[in-house]
């Protein structure tokens, strides 16, 4: 997995330096804000069609928010980001989720010599809504378990190191000290078998702490007019633990732009966490997306 995790930082840094950047030619003082919310919506319907198909509905509404300061050295950088959505198909009686995410990241540095800042970072990652393992009971009616909710789990992080930021579109940001908790609802645990671990948590107990290093970083760039690339990566290895098992976080987004207010997006999520599952989990989205500037929203309204 090691060997996964590096070859995954290399192919960002790889199309990231590969195409034109973006450089902040001065810093701006102050208060940055900007951000966008999006509403992305896939439906199929079938009627007499002879090699079949399901009708279903799905709809995801989502939220990107940045705030960035600057002032005599002095940089704080906060992204928020929180998505949800839901779809529905003709054979199933439950809505059932195709996204759900709360993530803050927030960095602060004072700059020591060019690009380069002596950082201290938090990071919060959880969900909003109730999470099910479905399947079939003895009679073959679709029924389904409750495995997550909000804050369980939820991973908080802390560290200090070093942040390198070019602009707001470029920056990483390494922590050699970070401290990982991870949290749940005793709900969740209580009922484990002996040996049996719930995101990490053993058995009867509601948080895990880890200790290790953390590497994050974010770039955005347009590939071509009205095409716009993010791409987010985010490695932690747990010096108490197996350190040389990597967790990766690595997500790649695309807007492309049909108007002021409809895009297409593709969004591409690649997680690495073997406390959660020893495999790769991976999870795409694509669909016509309907997008507002939210500092537009109180002139709209």
């Amino acid at each position: 997995m090691k060997k996964v995790a590096i070859l995954i930082f290399l192919l960002f840094n790889f199309i990231s330096f590969s195409q034109e950047k973006t450089i902040d030619t001065t810093k701006v003082v102050g208060w940055q804000k900007s951000g966008k919310s999006s509403f992305l919506i896939n439906q199929t319907a079938f009627s007499n069609w002879i090699s079949g198909g399901e009708n279903s509905v799905a709809g995801t509404l989502s939220v990107d928010y940045n705030l960035n300061y600057y002032k005599n050295g002095w940089s704080w950088d906060t992204k928020m980001i929180g998505s949800f959505g839901v779809n529905r198909n003709s054979d199933s009686k439950f809505f059932k989720k195709i996204d759900d995410r709360i993530e803050i990241n927030s960095v602060m540095g004072k700059k020591f010599i060019e690009e380069f800042s002596f950082s201290s970072f938090l990071n919060l990652k959880t969900q909003f809504a109730k999470g099910f393992k479905y399947s079939d009971n003895d009679e073959g009616d679709e029924i389904r378990t409750e495995k997550t909710r909000i804050f369980s789990p939820a991973y908080i992080q802390l560290g200090v190191g070093v942040y390198w930021k070019e602009s707001n579109s470029l920056w990483v940001n390494f922590a050699p000290i970070t401290g990982r908790l991870i949290i749940a609802s005793k709900k969740f645990t209580n009922d484990l078998d002996e040996g049996e671990e719930y995101f990490g948590i053993p058995r009867g107990q509601n948080s895990r702490f880890e200790l290790g290093a953390s590497i994050s970083a974010f770039y955005k760039f347009e590939l071509v007019e009205n095409i716009t690339i993010e791409q987010r990566v985010n490695l932690y290895s747990d010096y108490l633990y197996k350190a040389d098992n990597i967790d990766v976080d690595y997500t790649l987004s695309a807007f492309m732009k049909i108007n002021d207010y409809l895009s297409t997006t593709l969004i591409v999520q690649c997680l690495y966490d073997d406390n959660a599952i020893k495999k790769i989990q991976l999870r795409e989205v694509f669909g016509l997306a309907f997008v507002i500037d939210i500092l537009e929203i109180p002139k709209i309204i």
